[in-house]
């Protein structure tokens, strides 16, 4: 069977050149790790579902820096196994996201060896499966992410919220300020914004579609919020990420 180093030494092509099409797999994250588990490279995709802006973010951490711990820990006994030389392939398993949620996925991770055959980091790929709901962690202030991240284009009130969690209005409130480090609606519009992201980059829909879909009142108003939270214009996130 021909190698791709092989395919690509044919036509003179470098093979770090084919990693550039990693960044236009959609939903699909991959990444590169060492041998101690810290991240030397990931495509797009993963920066997108973990709500961060520019790889130097990760580079260098953890999953124990990125996840909860009980996911980070269920990863980091995965790749041991493959730093032992054995693949994983379609591993159905819950992934992290920047919403405080997780979704079934199926991931497939393999060993990476240096020119004398040794052992020298991990690499590996996800995708979220067909049709798999999420999964949200620490409850009852789930069922409020839960809810925020199915509604995420309406409004909904901190009195829904808290009713849907069953607890008192000052109660959720207090909880949620507790454990997310901000307010109910500011963590509404930051989700939105996130979530934007992902259509900016991936899709073709012009910027009032978005605003639209993603519950803001227009275009302007999706342009202030976006340069609040990210510094940029959504226009100017598109064209640097786009490919």
């Amino acid at each position: 069977m021909t190698s791709l180093h092989a395919s690509l030494r044919c036509i003179g092509a470098a093979a770090s050149e084919v990693v550039v099409l990693c960044d236009a797999l959609e939903d699909v994250p991959l990444w590169i790790k060492d041998v101690a588990g810290h991240y030397q490279w990931v495509n797009r995709s993963f920066l997108l579902n973990f709500g961060v802006e520019d790889r130097d973010e990760v580079l260098g951490k953890t999953d124990f820096d990125l996840c909860a711990p009980q996911l980070a820990e269920l990863y980091r006994v995965d790749d041991e196994r493959v730093l032992a030389g054995e693949r994983i392939v379609g591993r159905v398993e819950l992934i992290g996201r920047y919403d405080h949620t997780s979704r079934w996925c199926s991931t497939t991770k393999i060993p990476l060896h240096d020119a004398k055959g040794r052992i020298v980091g991990t690499a590996g790929i996800t995708r979220p499966l067909a049709g798999a709901t999420k999964a949200t962690r620490g409850e009852p202030l789930s069922l409020a992410i839960r809810l925020i991240s199915e509604e995420v284009g309406r409004s909904i009130s901190n009195l829904q919220l808290a009713q849907a969690c069953g607890l008192s209005l000052r109660a959720f409130e207090r909880q949620f300020r507790a454990s997310y480090r901000c307010t109910p609606q500011h963590y509404v519009r930051q989700l939105r914004v996130r979530l934007s992201c992902h259509a900016l980059v991936n899709t073709r829909k012009s910027l009032a579609e978005i605003a639209t879909e993603f519950g803001f009142a227009d275009q302007s108003h999706f342009n202030r919020e976006f340069r609040r939270l990210l510094g940029e214009t959504p226009r100017s996130y598109r064209e640097r990420h786009q490919v």
